[in-house]
């Protein structure tokens, strides 16, 4: 598989929408930073890497927030990069996720850090 991420928001999009409380993915940093941004968000609920199997369990049934989107903007063949004062809300009320020097971060946090990076995705 090439891009990772992209299965980690298909394996959350497809989850949310059978109604599953929980699913895996197998662990890498990138994915556990993009989880916290949206455990923070309230679009999943606690989740939980095991070193051992080298799994993420993710639970669903904690989130706050529903969501009708997820989509990756960043890709293995065309990488999508932002400055800080060009990030804004997707469709007004959505997040995007950034990955900035200052590791994975929201849209917002991102933007009053004053950082900028490779957008990855926007959930809305």
């Amino acid at each position: 598989m090439n891009d990772t991420i992209s299965d980690l928001l298909v394996r959350i999009s497809n989850a949310h929408m059978a109604g599953k409380n929980s699913f895996e993915v197998p662990f890498s940093k990138i994915k556990e930073g993009i989880l916290a941004v949206l455990r923070d968000e309230g679009f999943v609920g606690e989740f939980r890497a095991d070193s051992e199997r080298k799994m993420i369990s993710v639970d669903l049934t904690g989130s706050t927030k529903s969501f009708q989107k997820i989509k990756r903007i960043s890709k293995p063949g065309r990488r999508s990069y932002i400055k800080s004062k060009d990030i804004t809300r997707p469709k007004g009320y959505g997040i995007v996720i950034v990955s900035t020097p200052k590791g994975v971060l929201s849209g917002g946090k991102a933007k009053s850090a004053g950082l900028g990076g490779e957008l990855i995705c926007e959930v809305y």
